[in-house]
């Protein structure tokens, strides 16, 4: 007997519950008593409940099962169903698309909520305010750049960026942010500490790594036990 091959079958509904599930549900409609076609179809959502590790991962939800029995019947399924029969028109009903935000990013390296902190300094009219909002932009902006680049960036190119955001009105002198490092990033990578051997656990120790100090002038241990002795 020549086998049959899988391209000669019907295409697998839902391929999640395989073919053998799908020519059970299809014995089930050919059985002309509905009693019947009941009985068989709670038997084969037990059966389902064996056979198919994701319904397990995914927990008991009988209802859910039930409509897939409807799917793989394609909706042809008369039985005395425990829940309601599904709706074709409702379980296939393509979801509304949601648009993504379109906007103007002129500055895609800082992100879009730089140009929003921009605005927010443009409104203070008080000129140490407006220096302070200029120094706080400069930090976030290196920080930003800095967690998607390897190259460092350049301090007079940031006070250019705020400064064409601002439409010129936010201006601080480069030698000023060089001079006082006012556009240091808001935090310092943590340097990776590499195991020491026995030479370097000793040297620790005798600076005093790890160790409190003897105060002399606080009491330390030593008076301590002096005036346990007498």
């Amino acid at each position: 007997m020549i086998g049959e091959y899988n391209t000669q079958r019907p295409g697998i509904i839902l391929k999640e519950y395989g073919r053998n599930v799908q020519k059970l549900v299809e014995y089930i409609r050919s059985i002309p008593d509905k009693e019947k076609r009941t009985e068989l179809s709670y038997t084969l959502i037990e059966l389902i409940k064996q056979l198919t590790p994701t319904i397990k991962e995914q927990g008991d939800d009988p209802q859910r099962m039930w409509d897939d029995l409807y799917i793989i019947a394609d909706f042809n399924l008369d039985v005395n169903n425990p829940f309601p029969v599904p709706e074709r028109e409702i379980l296939f009903k393509k979801p509304m698309k949601v648009e993504y935000p379109q906007s103007n990013i002129r500055f895609k390296h800082y992100g879009k909520n730089i140009e929003k902190l921009v605005k927010e300094a443009l409104k203070k009219e008080d000129p140490q305010e407006r220096q302070d909002a200029i120094i706080y932009l400069g930090k976030l902006m290196k920080t930003f750049y800095a967690n998607w680049n390897k190259e460092p960036l350049d301090d007079s190119v940031i006070l250019r960026d705020i400064n064409q955001m601002s439409g010129g009105a936010l201006n601080m002198t480069i030698d000023k942010v060089r001079e006082d490092n006012l556009f240091e990033k808001l935090y310092k990578e943590r340097k990776k500490v590499r195991p020491q051997g026995n030479g370097g656990h000793q040297h620790q120790r005798s600076q005093g790594g790890g160790h409190r100090p003897f105060n002399k002038n606080k009491g330390g241990g030593q008076n301590f036990r002096r005036r346990r002795d007498q």
